[in-house]
């Protein structure tokens, strides 16, 4: 079994954004909530939830989804403020090398991604919303093997 963004992360380490990481990185994907997946010198640790990381008294993914972004018509300022307190919390935990963000509303990256500030480099993932299926497709053929 596998999950979504787990899959997703697969495919980005293995021929997309990630390939050749070898710090810590972190893929995240917005849409109806926040998926993540998270890999060490390549090698994925799975099953992590960051999107039900507690602030603000709630689920991250409640306030800073992409969901949240459209159903509360925030502007993309707006929502990329959510999305900085986000990933400062996760600077915080982690320091990751490397943040992949894909999901939905990756194929809008240049709206919001420029104006997130992390110490870490921050890149849209090279399969945008299809990653997960391609990822899926690998771990079936890993999991044949």
């Amino acid at each position: 079994m596998i999950n979504d963004a787990d899959a997703a992360g697969l495919a980005e380490m293995q021929w997309g954004a990630g390939k050749g990481e070898d710090g810590l990185a972190i893929l995240l994907t917005f849409g109806t909530g926040i998926g993540s997946a998270m890999f060490l010198g390549g090698r994925m640790i799975p099953n992590t939830e960051l999107g039900h990381l507690q602030l603000r008294g709630t689920d991250v993914e409640n306030w800073a989804s992409a969901n949240v972004q459209e159903d509360e018509n925030l502007s993309w300022d707006e929502w990329a403020g959510r999305l900085n307190e986000f990933f400062a919390h996760l600077e915080l935990l982690f320091s990751p090398a490397l943040y992949i963000v894909g999901g939905g509303i990756s194929k809008e990256h240049e709206m919001f991604l420029p104006k997130i500030k992390t110490r870490g480099r921050i890149v849209p993932a090279r399969f945008r919303n299809q990653a997960g299926i391609i990822g899926l497709a690998h771990a079936t053929t890993l999991a044949e093997i």
